[in-house]
């Protein structure tokens, strides 16, 4: 099965698409979806330092007594012979690997606090590290949902319809991950054609699945056929990332490890991330699970640098909590906040890029889906996160992607944007003249001073409604799950499509081709 996505768009003339679209999308734009030029927001307030240093070194002093006393396994032959060639300690036919802390702490020191990656439209370029942020949507979900169509398998029509949204509002930066999983695209040859869709439909940076060194390969050659680079170039060009996911605890398996192999190697990027549930795949205790996430990180990290000093790579935490009455993983929780803070801190002691996640357990738009996904940008941002992922649209744990939820989260990332952005305390803000003019018990509604500024004085909301109401209620009450499953088309109809280099697109086309007919990669089924 090849899909419904038409990729027939992406050979028409840009200029003939751009007119077509702005008839019904230009005022639109405007109106129903105020948004800033493409930026990285930045930390501008200094991030909590939930524990003391001391409290923070016990806990890395724990996790190199995991890696050197009870070890990790590492289910791959060219890995081990790797480590065992640096000094770990691995015996002879087993997969457990113990590595000395001098080791570990050499091999993380070479990793680049900070470095760029880079986009098909050098403007979408990101820094990685440092203050910089960077939203990305909801990935890997299995299912997708609307109003409209319900919840359904993902398929590669809504793939698409995501992939136009993360392109369309701003504050997204890159989709780092399928939005969601398009199932009617066979296994062996998916990758091909989510990342050609990805190129064609975005133009912002890349991501690929470790699922095999063949579908790593496919996705890093099609990243340096994307963005313009020789094979030589492409070493000191990340433009691509993946993230790596330990099989908690203590373990990493044979996709991932090739996947860290390939991409080090290619000089592209990894985002090492353990999956730490409190309560099952980890310790019930938050210090222990992080404990555990710490040590399964560096081990990762420490493997990337040892494939190749100065491969980029990135501090990722996903320590949450369960529900203990039914396994199931739970989000934006206290908990889930406090890991994030310390997770940041961690990753500042090893001068390493910080990942966390948006997320939320909810399963529709209401009250629990704000509360738990704001609490978790909270920790996040908090903790000093560089890259956020799964900021918009991520719903049910991460089970489904929802399209009323990924315009619900865009108006919180502009809001968290908007907060982000340094206080103007020039002269002309301090408003001293129009204060003077106004004098006692007047307003400032008809000032000079706030005719000049009123149009984008404030933050203007895209999904909040601020009628009074009366007013509202004469609309017909409308809800916020209303108001944004209207905005989401809305959004898609004002979408343009990136140009393309058309050399670049045809040998995107014959590139994928080439690999489909090869059989593409191979699948268990």
């Amino acid at each position: 099965m090849t899909g419904t996505l038409d990729t027939s768009i992406s050979n028409e003339a840009p200029s003939s698409r751009r007119g077509r679209r702005r008839r019904g999308g230009e005022k639109a734009t405007p109106n129903l979806f105020p948004q800033k030029p493409f930026r990285q927001p930045r930390h501008i307030f200094r991030p909590i330092e939930a524990i003391s240093a001391d409290e923070l070194e016990s806990i890395d002093d724990a996790s190199m007594r995991v890696l050197e006393e009870i070890g990790m396994d590492f289910l791959h032959e060219e890995a081990k012979a790797l480590l065992k060639e640096a000094g770990a300690d691995i015996k002879p036919g087993d997969d457990r690997v113990r590595m000395d802390r001098g080791l570990v702490e050499e091999l993380i020191a070479k990793a680049p606090s900070e470095f760029t990656l880079h986009a098909r439209n050098r403007n979408h370029n990101l820094q990685i590290g440092g203050d910089a942020i960077v939203f990305s949507c909801v990935a890997s979900a299995p299912n997708v949902v609307d109003r409209d169509g319900g919840r359904r398998p993902g398929n590669r029509q809504d793939f698409g319809n995501l992939l136009r949204l993360a392109q369309f509002f701003n504050i997204i930066h890159a989709p780092l991950g399928y939005p969601v999983e398009p199932v009617d695209i066979h296994a062996s040859v998916r990758h091909l054609d989510c990342i050609a869709d990805a190129i064609r439909l975005t133009d912002k940076a890349l991501h690929l699945y470790s699922l095999g060194r063949e579908r790593n390969l496919d996705g890093i050659e099609l990243a340096r056929i994307a963005n313009g680079l020789t094979p030589s170039e492409l070493v000191d060009t990340p433009c691509i990332l993946t993230v790596i996911n330990t099989s908690s605890p203590l373990r990493l398996d044979t996709p991932m490890l090739q996947g860290l192999i390939e991409m080090a190697r290619a000089g592209q990027v990894s985002v090492v991330t353990p999956f730490t549930l409190a309560g099952a795949m980890a310790p019930v205790t938050v210090a222990g699970a992080l404990t555990l996430q710490n040590a399964e990180a560096l081990a990762g990290i420490a493997f990337a640098q040892l494939v190749r000093p100065g491969a980029p790579v990135v501090y990722g935490g996903f320590t949450s909590n369960v529900d203990m009455k039914s396994g199931a993983p739970a989000f934006g929780t206290p908990e889930y906040m406090k890991a994030a803070l310390v997770s940041g801190q961690l990753a500042r002691r090893y001068r390493l890029p910080f990942r966390s996640s948006g997320v939320c357990a909810a399963n529709t738009v209401d009250y629990q889906a704000a509360l738990e996904t704001t609490l978790s940008e909270w920790g996040a941002i908090n903790g000093g996160g560089n890259i956020i992922k799964h900021a918009a649209g991520w719903l049910e744990g991460g089970l489904s992607a929802g399209f009323e939820k990924f315009i619900a989260d865009i108006d919180l990332l502009q809001k968290i944007a908007e907060y982000l952005t340094p206080l103007d305390v020039s002269g002309d803000s301090l408003a001293l003249d129009a204060i003077r003019d106004v004098g006692p018990a007047g307003h400032f509604f008809g000032t000079e001073h706030t005719q000049a500024r009123y149009k984008d004085a404030f933050y203007p909301p895209i999904v909040s409604d601020w009628r009074n109401y009366e007013t509202w209620a004469e609309a017909g009450a409308p809800i916020a799950y209303d108001k944004a499953n209207m905005l989401y088309k809305k959004a898609l109809e004002a979408y343009e499509q990136p140009a393309i280099d058309p050399a670049i697109n045809e040998e995107i086309t014959a590139f994928v081709e080439r690999r489909k007919s090869e059989g593409g990669a191979p699948t268990d089924f």
